[in-house]
């Protein structure tokens, strides 16, 4: 299930401001993916729309951006050519590195299938390439306005009609592209690769899907998207393509967590994504987590508060405790719910503070359990796991208190 999208701007290659989505799961983040979009489309084209869908599901942040001069980002789309398509992919890894989680899972649409391929071997944490109706060579690009070439080539530029909108083609976009060796890219790749591909696709002959699966090197795959356009503008082949992504990456992504997560510092390690007031990135081992606001204090409202945090512990600890004992004890207990609430009260109104606790007033932090279990269990041994429930370590964490060191990193 997807979050709340965030709508982010980073720099471009040139300075430009370009507009980014970033699509987030609802709960931790196992990864993030990076989608580029195809020639002249946007960022929500369809096909990208579904595939962050099918990834968030699956728990993958995904972040598409409009390339320079394309849909709300900025700069001249003229000035442009294929690698500075690939220099603001670049660019936007980094954002994602730099704020986030390096990008580990690359998608590409038609021309921005090229670029990825041609990027991916500067974006090193990337273990996994998918394309969609991908050329083989990035100059078939220029079959969209091959009328018009003439015209560049002697004048250095033309306004050229491509799916019933006009733009400026300048020569220096024909002479980038014909440079590029996006086959030699991928021979070269040294990651898994997808290749998903149209029979019919009109735009993109099959043959590319060909060319690309025999250059790669294993591990590579194939899947035909069948009667598909090459926008996938129908909604059930967008689907197809972006589940098959999602089942596909699975394998990739989580191939090399265990040594990472055993590599890892101890502890939790938490980060300011520099997006909004309170975003942060919450790095446990192998697990993303996003902690954050709600809208009313001025947070994204894109994860938990750190309250929220602290009442997951909670449930968490209960839950497991209850679980312990029942599997010790052999009770037929199906299922354990824990519901936590929390909020400052002041102390005289707490009932289950002691004495003391009510006569110093104040405001405290009070948590309260709802628990539930399921099971054919008697009055007696409800009432025993209730007793149970206040020996989780986290229970008698809170109610102790706890000592906390803090220093300076000697690296800061």
């Amino acid at each position: 299930m997807a979050g709340q999208p965030l709508r982010l701007t980073f720099d471009g290659h040139d300075g430009a401001e370009l507009a980014a989505r970033l699509d987030l799961p609802t709960g931790p983040v196992r990864a993030y993916a990076l989608f580029a979009h195809c020639f002249t489309c946007s960022k929500d084209v369809i096909a990208a729309r579904r595939i962050a869908e099918a990834l968030t599901a699956a728990g993958i942040g995904v972040l598409r951006f409009d390339f320079t001069g394309l849909g709300g980002s900025g700069g001249d789309f003229a000035s442009t050519n294929f690698s500075s398509n690939v220099a603001d992919l670049l660019e936007a890894a980094a954002f994602l590195r730099a704020r986030y989680e390096a990008p580990r899972l690359l998608i590409g649409h038609s021309l921005g299938g090229a670029a990825v391929l041609a990027a991916a071997s500067e974006i090193p944490e990337a273990v996994a390439v998918a394309t969609l109706g991908a050329p083989a060579d990035a100059d078939h690009v220029v079959h969209n306005f091959h009328a018009d070439l003439e015209t560049i080539r002697r004048e250095g530029r033309a306004e050229v009609d491509l799916a019933g909108r006009s733009f400026t083609i300048e020569r220096q976009f024909l002479d980038d592209i014909e440079t590029q060796r996006i086959r030699d890219k991928v021979a070269h790749l040294r990651k898994a690769l997808l290749v998903l591909h149209a029979p019919r696709d009109e735009i993109v002959g099959i043959d590319n899907a060909t060319a690309l699966f025999v250059a790669a090197k294993h591990p590579k795959s194939f899947v035909s998207l069948d009667t598909a356009d090459h926008l996938l503008s129908e909604p059930a082949d967008a689907a197809y393509a972006a589940g098959v992504i999602a089942a596909w990456a699975e394998r990739y992504l989580d191939a090399d967590r265990p040594a990472e997560a055993a590599e890892a510092a101890s502890g939790v390690t938490v980060s300011e994504t520099g997006l909004g007031k309170f975003q942060s990135m919450v790095r446990v081992g192998a697990h993303r987590l996003i902690a954050d606001e709600p809208e009313a204090v001025g947070g994204f409202d894109s994860g938990p508060s750190p309250y929220d945090y602290l009442a997951t512990a909670l449930g968490a600890c209960t839950v497991m405790t209850l679980r312990m004992y029942a599997e010790h004890k052999k009770l037929p207990v199906d299922r354990i719910t824990t519901t936590v609430h929390h909020a400052k009260v002041h102390a005289a109104d707490c009932a289950e503070c002691s004495d003391d606790r009510r006569g110093k007033g104040g405001r405290i932090d009070r948590f309260e359990r709802v628990i539930r279990v399921e099971g054919d269990l008697d009055a007696e041994t409800r009432s025993r796991l209730l007793e149970i429930a206040d020996k989780c370590p986290v229970h008698r964490t809170l109610e102790a208190g706890a000592a906390i060191a803090t220093r300076a990193d000697d690296e800061s």
